[in-house]
């Protein structure tokens, strides 16, 4: 993994996307200090069960607008320090600087997409946060989240999460990607079984690597009408699954038009 995005993903995980989508990393310092900033604490729930962990609606579902939301409208839906307990929420540095990895495969270009912060079909608005468990601060395991609120009009929301549910199937045994710091693997791709959410939800985990060790990226997306959010987390410090908090899932999904 070569840290393209090195002091980016010191203060927040999506760019750590880009980080782990590149080759080898000549510096293990530089891995250890993204550990100590951008790793969650790992949960083991890491068995997919077919049927709760496909994508699909949670048991009562929420109703909608539809609306394809502006990028202010994003802003305005994305959740805020003090909405859940004990975490801050800000804008992410950099968001605007997503990930350039092309996938070799092109059944696992919908993962690819994700893992560079820009979810396909394209959006017409995104919108990035951070959010961080304050009460961990200081600690190497220290939960930050990543969200990408995304509007996609004419049904390329639904596009987008059928295109991941697929490519989560198809790239089990994984996939290489290549860019201009050249070629990179993913080892593994598996589905999660996490509480559902929104309308339509899948999460899953790619496994790529930092000098051969193992390093483990939990996604999951989640769809209310024309608006996807994708969270992601990451652990640098073991292989084991990190944990996405299902109260922050949850709660962005209520706000969700």
């Amino acid at each position: 993994m070569k840290a393209r995005t090195a002091a980016m993903a010191a203060t927040t995980a999506v760019l750590c996307l880009a980080a782990v989508a590149c080759g080898p990393s000549d510096d293990k310092s530089e891995k250890d200090g993204k550990a100590a900033a951008t790793s969650a604490k790992p949960s083991g729930t890491d068995t997919p069960d077919p049927a709760a962990g496909d994508s699909a609606a949670p048991a009562s579902t929420p109703s909608s607008s539809g609306k394809v939301l502006s990028k202010a409208e994003l802003a305005k839906a994305a959740l805020t320090t003090g909405e859940v307990a004990a975490y801050e929420v800000t804008p992410m540095q950099g968001g605007d600087e997503t990930g350039t990895e092309k996938s070799e495969n092109d059944d696992c270009r919908p993962l690819v997409a994700v893992i560079n912060g820009a979810p396909e079909p394209a959006a017409t608005a995104t919108v990035f946060r951070t959010v961080m468990d304050k009460s961990e601060e200081g600690k190497d395991d220290q939960t930050v989240v990543t969200e990408i609120l995304t509007s996609h009009p004419d049904g390329s929301a639904q596009q987008l999460m059928r295109g991941v549910r697929d490519a989560v199937q198809a790239c089990k045994g994984g996939f290489r990607t290549s860019s201009e710091d050249g070629p990179s693997s993913y080892t593994q791709v598996k589905q999660l079984s996490l509480p559902r959410a929104g309308q339509e939800s899948i999460a899953y985990q790619v496994t790529g690597s930092v000098e051969g060790d193992k390093v483990p990226l939990v996604f999951q997306l989640v769809r209310t009408g024309s608006t996807v959010v994708t969270f992601y987390v990451a652990n640098f410090i073991d292989p084991k699954t990190p944990e996405l908090p299902a109260e922050l899932v949850a709660a962005q999904a209520a706000k969700l038009p």
